[in-house]
C-alpha cells in the first residue's frame, strides 16, 4: 500500500493507494467519522491486478482538521483528489456518508467513473432538504461531541467498544482497523487520541444537509447499485447507527439504478461482511 500526501485547495488530504497502475481502478469513499483504512478488509477481497483508492476525508483519518466539514465540501475534495490522481473510469464506492459524496461527485465529474456502487448512502427522502436539519440546537448539544477522545492506546480504544452496540455486529478485524488507523498520537498526553475529533463528527452530521442530492442523482447516467440495509423504526433508541438512513425509494431518482436490499446486514455492512461488499464492487451476482 502506497500513501499520497495532497493539497487540495490549500488542505492537506491523505489518500491510500492499493494495486497495479493500469489495473481496473476503484475509488472508496468512508463513512463520517471512519477513515480510508476501514476498506482494508474489502480491498483484500479485491484483484490484485486492479488499481484501488481510498481517502481520509477531512476532519478525519491523517487528513487535516479544518473547516468546512460539510458534505458538500467534502464532495468537492474528492473531485479535487480524483484529479491530482488521474483517476478515470473507476467504480465509484460510498458507505453512508461517502455514498452521498460519491454520488456528488459522478454528478460534477462522470469522467471519473464507469459505475457506483452505494453502500447504504445516507440520502433522505427529497422533502428532507427542505427542513431544519436535526434535533440539537447547537454543537454542544450533540452527544457525539461529548465521546471520550483520548486513549491509553489503540488496544484500549478498541477494548473500549468490542463488547458494545453496534461494535458487536463487526469483524474483529474490521473493528481493529477502525481502531488501530482511527487514532493519532496525543500531543499533549503519552497515549493516543481519535484522528476525528467527536465534535468534528458531530459538525458533520449536523451539517448533512448543506447539500440537497436529488437535482444531480438525475444527471448521473452509469450504473448504480444502492445496497441498503433495513430501516429504523419508531420504536428504534435516538442516534441507532445500525439502522439504514437511505431512503427505500431512492433508487428511483437514477436514471438507471438498482436497489440491493440486504435483509441480514444493518448499516455497518462493510464491516459485517467486507466479501460481500467485494463481490458487488466486482460485478457478481450475489
Amino acid at each position: 500500500m502506497k500513501t499520497h500526501d495532497l493539497t487540495i485547495d490549500g488542505v492537506s488530504l491523505v489518500a491510500y493507494e492499493w494495486g497495479q497502475p493500469g489495473g481496473q481502478q476503484v475509488v472508496l469513499a468512508h463513512a463520517t467519522g471512519f477513515h480510508g483504512r476501514c476498506w482494508d478488509k474489502v480491498v483484500d477481497s479485491l484483484p490484485n491486478d486492479w488499481h484501488v483508492f481510498a481517502l481520509d476525508a477531512r476532519g478525519h483519518g491523517l487528513s487535516e482538521k479544518t473547516e468546512p466539514v460539510t458534505w458538500g465540501r467534502f464532495a468537492h475534495d474528492l473531485v479535487g483528489v480524483l484529479d491530482e490522481l488521474q483517476v478515470r473510469d473507476a467504480i465509484g464506492v460510498g458507505h453512508s456518508m461517502g455514498g452521498h459524496c460519491m454520488a456528488h461527485a459522478c454528478a460534477l465529474r462522470p469522467e471519473f467513473f464507469v459505475r457506483l456502487v452505494l453502500v447504504d448512502p445516507v440520502i433522505f427522502p427529497a422533502e428532507s432538504y427542505t427542513k431544519p436539519p436535526g434535533t440539537f440546537m447547537s454543537l454542544d448539544e450533540h452527544p457525539v461531541a461529548r465521546r471520550k477522545g483520548e486513549f491509553a492506546s489503540w488496544q484500549a480504544f478498541r477494548d473500549r467498544l468490542k463488547d458494545r452496540h453496534p461494535y458487536t455486529l463487526w469483524l474483529p478485524d474490521v473493528l481493529d482497523d477502525y481502531c488501530r488507523y482511527g487514532v493519532v498520537p496525543d500531543p499533549d498526553g503519552e497515549g493516543v487520541k481519535l484522528a476525528c475529533p467527536g465534535r468534528v463528527e458531530a459538525s458533520v452530521y449536523m451539517g448533512n444537509f448543506d447539500t440537497d442530492i436529488y437535482p444531480l442523482l438525475g444527471k448521473i447516467e452509469q450504473p448504480v447499485q444502492i445496497l441498503r440495509a433495513p430501516g429504523g423504526t419508531q420504536a428504534a433508541p435516538e442516534m441507532d447507527f445500525a439502522a439504514s438512513p437511505t431512503w427505500p425509494d431512492l433508487a428511483a431518482a437514477f436514471l438507471n439504478a438498482e436497489d440491493c436490499y440486504q435483509a441480514d446486514l444493518t448499516h455497518f455492512m462493510p464491516m459485517q461482511d467486507p466479501q460481500r461488499i467485494a463481490k458487488y464492487i466486482r460485478g457478481e451476482e450475489i
